[in-house]
């Protein structure tokens, strides 16, 4: 788990520290994400992380979840509570999320399961849903204030939950999957690789499209993936490393 929960931490803190260096005024402007202002996203991440804290506990409500008709307005209902506080009280609520997250989780193996809303996951697994969530939101901060992001390896999580999680979208969109395999290279002209070998469903290309494309932050025609295989190419379209 040190791997896991090292990169969590920074790709948190990171987006912590650029917060701090923007405007009173720049938390209310409008991210390409939902209509939500940049306070309504870190409002989203505090609320998911209180929540994951209590998955990993048992004390989640996921029977709420689990029968909603519309989880979005489950998540809207945190939004509605940010919108009444201070930024920096914002950002102290998320810090704590955090804390209750991390902290446990460093105790435990990376194979430990914790119930989630779809079922049960693995500590490794959550751990890298909260990194993919941070990194996903960071990107719809930083679009609203204009500001170049550069990637990082800590990328190669938000690509191996895009390809663990096929399956998942695959079973969401009322579809067959068969094995698909994922091969991107990373900052510095890392390669990246998963799936199996023996399988003829391919996508290559940079780790920053897939990523991206996996978290729904652009579209198919705005990525150069390329695809061999009639299920890979539809894994481009149905791909979603997130509920």
């Amino acid at each position: 788990m040190r791997e896991i929960l090292s990169d969590l931490v920074a790709e948190q803190q990171t987006l912590d520290q650029f917060l701090q260096r923007i405007s009173l005024r720049d938390w209310k402007k409008p991210t390409p994400a939902k209509g939500w202002t940049i306070q309504d996203t870190i409002s989203h991440l505090a609320d998911s992380e209180e929540f994951a804290a209590r998955a990993i506990t048992g004390e989640a409500d996921l029977e709420r979840y689990r029968s909603a008709s519309d989880l979005d307005a489950l998540r809207q209902e945190a939004v509605e509570r940010g919108r009444g506080m201070r930024p920096q009280d914002v950002i102290e609520w998320w810090r704590g999320g955090r804390a209750k997250v991390v902290d446990p989780l460093s105790r435990m193996k990376p194979s430990d399961r914790i119930e989630w809303i779809e079922g049960s996951m693995s500590a490794r697994t959550l751990a890298t849903t909260r990194l993919m969530e941070t990194w996903a939101h960071g990107l719809d901060i930083y679009a609203a204030l204009g500001t170049e992001v550069e990637d990082t390896q800590r990328i190669r999580h938000v690509c191996w939950l895009g390809w663990k999680t096929l399956p998942y979208a695959f079973k969401i969109a009322g579809e067959d999957y068969s094995p698909v395999r994922v091969e991107v290279i990373g900052p510095g002209y890392v390669k990246w690789v998963y799936g199996p070998e023996d399988t003829d469903q391919v996508i290559k290309g940079s780790a920053s499209d897939w990523a991206r494309l996996a978290v729904r932050r652009v579209g198919v025609d705005d990525v150069r993936l390329r695809v061999t295989g009639d299920i890979a190419q539809r894994a481009l379209e149905v791909v979603r490393a997130y509920l």
